[in-house]
């Protein structure tokens, strides 16, 4: 009797082996199935550049170990494949899939795109997240980016920035008469207004541009990536707050087509990649400019300053003008900016009693 069951068990998995398990023939052709998929990634910022340029490292290393290897991105910083300014065309045209810089350089080409990274006196990185993700906001910034055949994502957010690197005191407007600023977006057209004359540079160009003149004065992060780029090594000023970027959104975009060419599963991974690097970006900031600071003032004699009230009344003034006169011809632009200003509306009535109320709380000793 053993015998005879020996033999029928081992005459089964014969057969078995034979005819092959429907299920894992079924698995193995899906698999097989499987396209994979390698794109390109331009940036507007130095190759790892701290924060700006390691977040598209981050979020492509992030979507290659969810794929599994099915969708590889590689990166490529400002000028190695592209010039910074020219991402926006870059991914446009398909000549690379991906693209990572700030909405705000594509001023010329797309005016409300300004609003999608910072305006001044506007939403700080934890306004600025809820009012493009529960707010309408990226709604708005993919009908905006819908004719150039780009699908943007938030990309990361630096928190409030610093208001630059001086080499003269800023005590009243009138020391911003004449001074040759790099400062881009909404913050640049006020500077003009106010009787400065501002430009746009690479982030790359910038150290080069003060040091030798071109420029008085710039902005660009705050101290974790001002200290990388060496700015007190040229410039004694420091001044904040950061009113001309109050909540820093960088984006992704991706090329329309290649954005429908995905699987739905893989453009799942993209989207929760892309979330997770938005975050991540502002926990590096928060974790890290404070160390930078100490380091710049206590290491460097840097000379921390405060913009004065009445400067930064009046270029609030200012600001509230050019906003008005920005969006008066661009029906987009106006609803964007009625959209925005409606949240930040919102929300500070309960920033008034949760954070506000809680950092006063927090001082009180």
């Amino acid at each position: 009797m053993n015998v005879r069951w020996t033999i029928i068990v081992i005459a089964s998995l014969i057969l078995v082996a034979c005819s092959g398990d429907p299920a894992i023939v079924e698995q193995s052709g899906d698999e097989a199935k499987q396209e994979k998929f390698q794109w390109k990634l331009v940036t507007t910022w130095p190759k790892n550049y701290p924060g700006l340029g390691t977040t598209p490292e981050y979020f492509s290393e992030l979507v290659e170990r969810m794929s599994n290897g099915r969708l590889k991105i590689k990166v490529y910083g400002a000028g190695q494949l592209v010039p910074a300014l020219e991402v926006f065309d870059a991914v446009s045209q398909g000549t690379a899939e991906m693209g990572h810089g700030a909405a705000y350089y594509w001023k010329g080409k797309v005016p409300a795109s300004v609003f999608f990274t910072s305006v001044p006196f506007g939403l700080n990185a934890q306004e600025m997240n809820g009012w493009l993700h529960y707010g309408g906001g990226l709604e708005l910034w993919r009908e905006l980016y819908a004719p150039f055949n780009l699908v943007p994502f938030a990309g990361g957010n630096s928190g409030v920035q610093m208001a630059g690197w001086f080499n003269r005191e800023i005590n009243s407007l009138d020391d911003i008469k004449g001074l040759k600023m790099r400062i881009p977006g909404i913050g640049g057209e006020v500077i003009t207004k106010a009787g400065g004359e501002a430009v746009t540079i690479p982030g790359g160009e910038l150290y080069t541009a003060l040091q030798t003149g071109v420029i008085d004065a710039t902005e660009w992060v705050g101290p974790y990536n001002d200290l990388a780029f060496g700015f007190h090594q040229i410039a004694r000023y420091y001044y904040y707050p950061g009113w001309q970027e109050t909540g820093s959104s960088l984006e992704f975009i991706i090329n329309k087509s290649d954005w429908e060419s995905l699987p739905q599963d893989l453009q799942a991974i993209v989207e929760a990649a892309s979330r997770a690097a938005n975050q991540n970006m502002l926990d590096e900031y928060t974790a890290r400019n404070n160390a930078a600071l100490v380091t710049l003032v206590e290491e460097h004699d840097v000379q921390l300053r405060r913009l004065p009230d009445d400067v930064l009344i009046e270029l609030h003034r200012i600001t509230d003008q050019v906003l008005e006169e920005f969006v008066e011809q661009d029906p987009l632009a106006r609803r964007v900016y009625e959209s925005q200003k409606m949240f930040q509306e919102q929300v500070a009535n309960y920033h008034k009693i949760s954070e506000e109320a809680y950092y006063r709380a927090r001082r009180l000793r």
